[in-house]
C-alpha cells in the first residue's frame, strides 16, 4: 500500500511529560532551545526515561523518545499488581517512597510519580513525595526507584 499510513502497532508506546522552553544568554543576546522529558513503555512491563534539548519542540521529543527507548529495563510486578517491598530513593532534592497496597486500593500517587507508576502497570501502590515538586526530578526519582528493585532470577 502506498502513499497511505502505517498500520502495523507499534509495540512502545510514548508520553510526553513536560516540555521547557531553555535559554542561553551570549553576548550577542538570548539563544532558545527547548527540553522534552519523555516517557516510552511497552505493554510488558518495560518502561524508560528520556530525556534531550533541541532547537525546536518536535526534534527534542523525538530525541528524547529516542533516549527513553535506550534506557529501557524491566519493572518488578507482583500478582498483585504492586510492588514486592518498599523502597525510597533521593535523588537531588526529591525524595519519593513507594509502598506496596493490598487488591482493590488502588494507584495513590501525584504528579509525575502516579505517570511512571501507571505506565508500568501498577493497579494498587501508596506513594509519598517528599522535598520538591519539580516534575523531571519526581520521575527521575521513581525510577531510580524501580530500578533498584532486587529481581527473583
Amino acid at each position: 500500500m502506498r502513499g497511505g499510513k502505517d498500520k502495523t502497532k507499534k509495540e512502545f508506546e510514548e508520553l510526553l511529560l513536560e516540555v521547557r522552553r531553555v535559554t542561553r544568554v551570549t553576548t550577542g543576546g538570548r539563544r532558545m532551545s527547548f527540553r522534552a522529558t519523555v516517557l516510552a513503555w511497552n505493554r510488558k512491563g518495560k518502561i524508560g526515561l528520556g530525556l534531550s534539548k533541541g532547537p525546536d519542540v518536535s526534534s527534542a521529543v523525538k530525541k528524547a523518545a529516542n533516549e527513553a527507548y535506550k534506557n529501557m529495563f524491566l519493572v518488578p510486578i507482583t500478582n498483585g499488581k504492586t510492588v514486592p517491598y518498599s523502597i525510597v530513593n533521593k535523588y537531588k532534592a526529591c525524595s519519593v517512597k513507594i509502598l506496596p497496597a493490598t487488591k482493590g486500593t488502588g494507584l495513590k500517587a501525584w504528579s509525575s510519580v502516579r505517570s511512571v507508576l501507571d505506565l508500568a502497570w501498577y493497579e494498587n501502590i501508596l506513594s509519598k513525595i517528599m522535598g520538591s515538586n519539580n516534575k523531571l526530578n519526581n520521575a527521575l526519582a521513581t525510577i531510580n526507584a524501580l530500578a533498584k528493585y532486587k529481581h527473583a532470577d
